[in-house]
């Protein structure tokens, strides 16, 4: 492909960026039309109920987001190859696994409610509000997974504007049905917890009608045992890694703790900060993942290498315009997300860690596209390891002794910052010398 058509390869990458960057600034603030609806009810406890049930089904979810990554990669360089029935085989297997790992889930939910309730701790009207919710959200858990799976297939064939709206049309069907339940019928918890399960449901038909010339006849549907056993190793790689990158998160906000309620407050609306980044280096990541895994279904290594130096373009301008913003609007942002002068000012001293930020973490969700691409999971994989138990760990612990107890939050950002250079690092070393010779 010659570099002469530089507009060419710049749409296409924004053909797909742009529609999933939308989804992702129409996914929250849809979320925010759900929330006001349950926040107008008469008592603070069905919102609060809402938000515990919904923050520990969106935990177990995000737990098999690798669902989407792996069956990306494996779709993309089949379409690439243009080979139909080992993406149809693809599909087979994607939807499988869904189903049984969503009815695993679901008949595990007894267990899984209750350990989640012994960690939440809250007080008894609290906890069974909580329960309930929980108990008929987690009953879509196969449609939730089947819907993972068919964005990853619709990303992997280049088809993002459809990708988009499956996005858009969960959370649309997800506010009508609340105002349906919640507001017309009157069923608080009860009505949000439903209104979810419909909109997953729904939209996990549209999804396999949306995938229906890649469905095969029930006759026709089977499993190829060695296919089945890689692409369960690929999900297994993946989840590890995604673990660890949410441990690390975590520790920011678990580990401010110590610190006093102004440090966790503050670190959590900086914290916003990276959901930000994430709505746009994302967009760039998805486009990355199809297009590189296209060319490696043809085995064009240099077109790998092309999409690889476009879209390194793209993310860095993204990088540059984010750490301008955070520079220049920082404070405006954090004054948004909270009016506590005693959070405001905690949170003002950590946000030159934001400036740097972008700039650092956008190689990170680049290589995260290209290794999903390129389907080396492992690599994905050993790289996080390397990276959170060779780098954030020993840099967080290390600042913790290094600085007084004032600055200890300082050496949170510091740990935070060195892993998500070492992610980055990590990524290009092993793609320089051990993938792309």
């Amino acid at each position: 492909m010659p570099e002469t058509t530089i507009t060419q390869p710049n749409r296409r990458i924004l053909a797909i960026a742009l529609p999933m960057i939308l989804s992702n600034i129409a996914a929250p603030l849809l979320g925010l039309v759900d929330t006001a609806i349950i926040g107008h009810l008469p008592d603070a406890i069905y919102l609060s109920a809402v938000a515990l049930g919904a923050t520990a089904v969106s935990f177990m979810v995000l737990l098999t987001v690798f669902l989407r990554m792996t069956t990306t990669a494996e779709m993309a360089a089949a379409f690439g190859a243009n080979d139909r029935q080992q993406q149809q085989q693809i599909t087979v297997h994607s939807l499988t696994l869904a189903v049984t790992i969503g009815v695993l889930l679901t008949a595990l939910s007894p267990w899984l409610i209750s350990l989640s309730l012994s960690v939440i701790n809250a007080e008894s009207r609290l906890s069974e509000l909580t329960a309930t919710y929980m108990h008929i959200r987690l009953l879509a858990l196969p449609a939730t997974l089947i819907n993972l799976v068919v964005l990853g297939i619709l990303l992997a064939r280049q088809q993002a504007r459809l990708a988009m709206l499956m996005v858009i049309s969960i959370n649309a069907i997800n506010v009508v049905a609340n105002l349906v339940l919640i507001v017309g019928f009157k069923l608080n918890v009860v009505g949000a917890a439903w209104a979810s399960v419909i909109a997953e449901v729904s939209t996990a038909l549209v999804g396999l009608w949306l995938l229906r010339s890649l469905l095969p006849a029930l006759r026709n549907w089977r499993i190829e045992p060695l296919s089945m056993k890689r692409f369960m190793a690929m999900n297994s790689d993946v989840m590890l890694r995604s673990l660890l990158l949410q441990l690390c998160l975590a520790m920011m906000t678990i580990y401010a703790t110590r610190f006093g309620t102004d440090v966790v407050a503050a670190n959590a609306v900086l914290m916003q900060f990276l959901l930000l980044i994430s709505l746009g280096l994302d967009g760039i990541a998805y486009a990355i993942e199809a297009l590189v895994g296209a060319a490696r279904g043809q085995r064009n290594t240099n077109l790998i290498r092309f999409w690889l130096r476009h879209g390194l373009r793209w993310s860095l301008l993204f990088a540059l315009v984010y750490s301008a913003v955070f520079w220049l609007f920082g404070d405006g942002i954090i004054r948004l997300l909270t009016n506590i002068p005693a959070v405001i000012s905690e949170a003002q001293q950590y946000l030159p860690w934001l400036w740097l930020m972008p700039l650092v973490a956008h190689w990170s969700y680049f290589f995260d596209g290209v290794y999903i691409g390129l389907g080396q999971t492992k690599a994905m994989r050993n790289t996080m390891a390397i990276s959170a138990l060779g780098v954030f760990l020993p840099s967080w612990y290390a600042a913790q002794h290094w600085l007084t107890n004032d600055n200890a939050n300082h050496g949170l950002w510091l740990a935070l910052l060195l892993f998500m250079a070492a992610r980055g690092l990590s990524q290009a070393l092993w793609l320089r010398y051990k993938i792309i010779q």
